[in-house]
């Protein structure tokens, strides 16, 4: 069994947290990993093979990081260049999958979903591997425990076998009002559509030709022109571009006739709002939730979430209060579904914000602008055992460094030498320039910035071990094996 982790996607309705560079998935929401690294860390140890991850072409470095951090070495990380839904992004992976194993199951898991009872998830999962191995197209559907309007809901039979055993889908209900979805409840044999599927790669490719043969043959089309670029693998956007955006429940699921239920019952939630996060997290004796300092007195079902200072809440009730660095949002907890609609209008307004946070991470480690003003910035930058920056110049700024922990080396034109802590040096205009960590420590410095421009895109890399100086990636030929009519 292959697990497919899908990690597209930018949370906006958990903003401030989430956010375009880093979104909720690659955040430790609802433990002390990562969304993605729960998703993963979850699977039946025994039955997994490493895992295929589509990301967006953004995240690649922190996909790896995140891999790496837990032992993960993945099968392919798909890049997509944009978003075109899941039924696209699954093709893509059924397709890499089929390079190995044309009758590989795939377990296709979104990296953004919580689940209390790992154990009942596990079972549900080796419930469904039989019908997979047979040829059926498997959703995960969850037992309903309220009258939830925010998700959609499968009809499925009896199978006359286990309860736990995969059942003949019926039909695929959008989202209901609130009467309906009581009845829905009410009725019984309804389930909640988790997004979790399972089945064959060539199971899947075969209906997805004959019920969306456009995304089908797109997809099929990039895949001969992936590009391998160091440990990632790149889906062309010329080619992706043209392909449908579509969902693989309208794409596949609701049309063909293979599609079977297994029930799950494991505290499954799809984290998508902070209403969520207050279900998930552990509250005190009047229903507050409280991620980091906080202080509420005389308040009620509330939900606080802060990193980086205190807050004190006072004669309130249900609010949803989320603190960072460069942005305090707060909310009614009835209104939090549109919390996207704040994010639209801040992009409408081009904030800043939306898009990525005041620490800001990149693959040799972070930096956060801590202090701006009128032609100066200064940063916080922090550099990873073993990592180093590009070789790069700068046209409009000069900078000076000043260590305060782990040891610098450091190029400037010509010269090589090393800096403990309380020692500094002076990047000029135009100087070429290099930072690397020897150490096995982290190093941490302060950068102070001055000149007429301080802008991220006033670099010019001469050499990056990351590949982002944007040189031709060399292209692996590979031979797609050849989908005949079985496929």
């Amino acid at each position: 069994m292959i697990p497919v982790i899908l990690s597209g996607g930018n949370g906006s309705r958990l903003w401030p947290l989430s956010r375009q560079a880093y979104p909720k998935q690659f955040l430790p929401l609802v433990g002390e990993q990562s969304m993605l690294q729960e998703t993963l860390c979850r699977l039946p140890v025994d039955d997994a093979e490493s895992p295929v991850v589509v990301a967006n072409d953004e995240h690649r470095f922190i996909v790896k990081e995140q891999l790496e951090a837990i032992g993960r070495k993945p099968l392919s990380i798909l890049l997509e260049p944009f978003g075109r839904n899941t039924a696209p992004a699954v093709a893509m992976a059924a397709i890499e999958v089929a390079r190995k194993d044309p009758k590989a199951i795939m377990l296709v898991l979104p990296a953004d979903h919580a689940i209390e009872d790992v154990d009942a998830f596990q079972r549900a999962v080796a419930q469904g591997q039989d019908a997979a191995r047979s040829g059926g197209l498997v959703l995960f559907g969850i037992t309903p425990t309220r009258p939830e309007t925010g998700y959609g809901y499968i009809a499925a039979g009896q199978s006359g076998e286990a309860p736990g055993a995969a059942r003949p889908v019926s039909r695929f209900i959008e989202k209901p009002d609130a009467e309906k979805a009581a009845a829905l409840l009410s009725a019984g044999g309804y389930y909640w559509n988790s997004g979790m599927f399972m089945f064959r790669a060539d199971s899947y490719l075969a209906e997805l030709k004959k019920h969306s043969p456009d995304i089908y043959d797109t997809c099929l089309l990039a895949a001969r022109s992936l590009e391998r670029d160091m440990d990632f693998t790149r889906i062309p956007s010329e080619i992706f571009e043209h392909c449908p955006d579509d969902s693989i429940d309208y794409a596949v699921m609701e049309k063909t006739s293979k599609a079977l239920l297994v029930p799950m019952d494991a505290g499954w939630s799809d984290v998508g709002s902070w209403s969520t996060i207050w279900d998930v997290t552990e509250k005190d004796e009047n229903a507050n939730a409280i991620l980091g300092d906080a202080c509420l007195e005389d308040s009620d079902n509330c939900l606080v979430h802060t990193s980086d200072k205190l807050v004190a809440m006072l004669g309130v009730k249900d609010l949803v209060v989320v603190d960072t660095k460069d942005a305090l949002m707060v909310a009614h907890k009835d209104k939090v579904q549109d919390v996207k609609k704040l994010v639209k209008r801040l992009n409408g307004d081009q904030r800043s914000e939306t898009r990525t946070h005041r620490q800001v991470y990149r693959p040799w480690g972070s930096y956060d602008s801590i202090d701006m003003g009128n032609r100066f910035q200064v940063k916080r930058i922090s550099v990873k055992p073993g990592e180093k920056l590009s070789l790069q110049k700068h046209h409009h700024r000069a900078e000076h460094w000043i260590i305060v922990k782990g040891t610098a080396e450091v190029t400037r034109d010509e010269e090589t030498f090393l800096l403990s802590e309380n020692e500094s040096t002076y990047i000029p205009i135009g100087a070429v320039h290099r930072l690397f960590n020897p150490g096995c420590i982290p190093l941490e410095l302060i950068e102070v910035q001055s000149g007429a421009y301080l802008g991220e895109d006033d670099i010019e890399r001469l050499d990056d071990r990351y590949g982002r100086a944007a040189p031709t990636p060399d292209v692996e030929e590979e031979q797609i094996p050849v989908m005949s009519e079985k496929v």
